[in-house]
């Protein structure tokens, strides 16, 4: 029987309003991505982005006109040459791994990881939000071993100072979300280097951080919304130190992979984050995440509800994925 595709469209509403500099959001609006052979089944979930020029829709409809070489075997090699990075190929690409582990019997994991793939710990996210707000919300979460603090606007000196004196044990990870300018960029640094802050990620608008190469990096700088595949990593030498690796950046699994290791190779530190989804957007990353400086896969804690099964969270870590709910 040929391979049967089958894309879900699915909503997870949030525990509470989740915002960035960008916007809130009350819910995770995922699109389940199901291959069929031979009465195994294998599942992978992306989360199209607006500010990649993702919409549902349009990612509904990249995945299923896949659907004709799927059935004729599409292999994930032949998946990368076929279509461009992003959610859709993300979905694809994860369900064709989890294909083939149902029907080889053999986890992901033994081809994904180095050693036997175990607990990882994971940052918890503080919202962006007034300084009051967001210091009450890392007061809440000081025993956790990292935070990761959304700011983004064109003064967060006392959000930096407040989060940082709510959680002084936990490393802070500060994600403006392309929300700094040149004109505050240095004082932002300054800052954050006083409050003893861990990381910065994404500070200016992607296509606008050559100054990076040209101030000195007090705290290490991050990119994201500036790096989705392994072809971006060279115009970043110089301007920043460490890179953050999404599924739906990279279009999955197989790329992020080989995103991780010439990262390595060329010197920068690497994070493992998402986007806001349900388990089975984190499960693959899970794995990814096991060579990783910095983990942010706290998407499901998040939710109100996550699927069932689901990836196990304890305190700040999280387990690799069950075979039931994917690999």
């Amino acid at each position: 029987m040929a391979r049967t595709l089958k894309v879900i469209t699915e909503s997870f509403p949030t525990a509470r309003p989740f915002t960035i500099s960008r916007g809130a959001k009350t819910s995770a609006e995922v699109l389940t991505c199901i291959i069929e052979d031979n009465g195994r089944i294998g599942r992978g979930e992306c989360v199209p982005y607006k500010r990649y020029g993702e919409s549902l829709e349009g990612v509904r409809s990249d995945i299923e006109d896949l659907a004709d070489a799927l059935a004729s075997g599409l292999s994930r090699d032949e998946l990368q040459e076929k279509m461009k990075p992003g959610a859709a190929r993300n979905a694809l690409d994860c369900a064709l791994w989890d294909l083939e582990a149902k029907l080889t019997g053999r986890p992901v994991a033994d081809y994904a990881c180095k050693m036997l793939p175990r607990p990882v710990p994971t940052a918890v996210t503080i919202s962006l939000g007034d300084v009051a707000d967001m210091a009450d919300a890392a007061r809440a979460h000081a025993s956790q071993k990292v935070l990761k603090v959304k700011v983004g606007t064109s003064d967060d000196r006392a959000r930096i100072h407040a989060v940082a004196s709510a959680a002084p044990n936990a490393e802070i990870i500060l994600d403006a979300n392309e929300g700094w300018t040149e004109d505050n960029l240095r004082d932002h640094l300054l800052v954050a280097a006083e409050m003893h802050i861990g990381l910065i990620e994404q500070p200016l608008p992607a296509g606008r951080d050559d100054i990076l190469a040209h101030v000195p990096h007090p705290v290490p700088i991050c990119a994201d919304e500036s790096v989705h595949t392994s072809a971006d990593l060279e115009g970043l030498v110089s301007r920043y130190d460490a890179i953050n690796i999404k599924l739906d950046k990279a279009g999955g699994l197989t790329e992020a992979l080989k995103m991780r290791d010439q990262a390595r190779q060329m010197g920068f530190g690497v994070m493992i984050g998402c986007m806001l989804g349900s388990s089975l957007a984190m499960a693959p990353a899970v794995l990814l995440a096991q060579e990783a400086d910095w983990v942010d896969l706290d998407g499901p804690l998040l939710l109100s509800a996550d699927r069932t099964p689901a990836l196990s969270y304890t305190s700040s870590m999280v387990s690799p994925p069950k075979p039931e709910l994917w690999g």
